[in-house]
């Protein structure tokens, strides 16, 4: 009995010693330098020679996710987790009291008080899990700065930090990895709850540098510009950058 014990725990080291490094962190754990699309808008266009897509959550099916895999691409879900969205399929579950004023620019979506997790905790579950069941690898949740804008609620930067590492947690306790979008000024202490970081426009707003934390730690920055002229400027981050058109269709370019 013991020398069956003995052989069984053997055999279990030698499985757990060869497992990836995935299964063994729980999730993906991407590194510096992959390259990536990032497509919302149109059809779908697998064929991109990237890495890694990060394409719509709710709007993506399974069998997508599943052909991206085949072809030996990682998928990133993405997920509005700071802000309302009054055409998504589960709008009518935010209600008024979370809802502050209007995004600036974007037609249909209010600033959320990130500080009532009882409300907001499992919407954003359930929409993460959605993601898990299609097959997904990451969630690229965004709007993660209300308190740095006009919301409606008094936030303050201990509130968004606090919102954000729940977001990272709730997404890592289903096995997803997940990225930081926005929130700048605090990536120094985000880093170490997120898997990597996503940002549009840091080359045009002169603000690249403060995402270095990222790629110190070994963590890959997903980072597109709209401009071609602005594209130089990021080139020696080690960056994974792109070149978009804003309606963030299937254009991609080197950046």
């Amino acid at each position: 009995m013991r020398r069956l014990l003995a052989c069984v725990l053997a055999t279990a080291a030698v499985l757990l010693a060869a497992a990836p490094a995935d299964a063994a962190a729980g999730w993906w754990r991407p590194a510096v330098g992959l390259s990536w699309q990032m497509q919302f808008s149109g059809k779908l266009d697998t064929s991109v020679n990237a890495q890694v897509y990060d394409i719509d959550g709710a709007d993506s099916a399974g069998t997508q996710v599943a052909a991206l895999h085949k072809a030996g691409r990682k998928v990133v879900c993405y997920v509005d987790a700071g802000s309302y969205e009054d055409w998504r399929a589960d709008a009518a579950k935010f209600p008024a009291a979370v809802r502050g004023k209007a995004l600036d620019g974007w037609p249909g979506e209010q600033w959320l008080d990130v500080r009532n997790w009882t409300v907001l905790q499992p919407i954003l579950s359930a929409r993460f899990s959605d993601c898990k069941a299609k097959g997904f690898d990451a969630v690229d949740p965004d709007n993660m700065d209300g308190y740095a804008n006009d919301s409606g609620f008094p936030l303050t930067a201990a509130d968004q930090l606090t919102f954000n590492r729940r977001v990272a947690d709730l997404a890592h306790g289903l096995g997803l990895a997940v990225g930081l979008k926005n929130d700048l000024e605090q990536v120094r202490a985000l880093q170490p709850s997120f898997d990597f970081a996503v940002n549009e426009s840091c080359a045009q707003y002169k603000e690249c540098g403060m995402l270095a934390p990222f790629i110190t730690a070994g963590k890959p920055v997903f980072h597109v510009e709209y401009s071609a002229a602005r594209c130089p400027t990021a080139a020696g981050l080690k960056f994974s950058n792109i070149r978009k058109k804003m309606a963030l269709d299937a254009f991609r370019a080197a950046c």
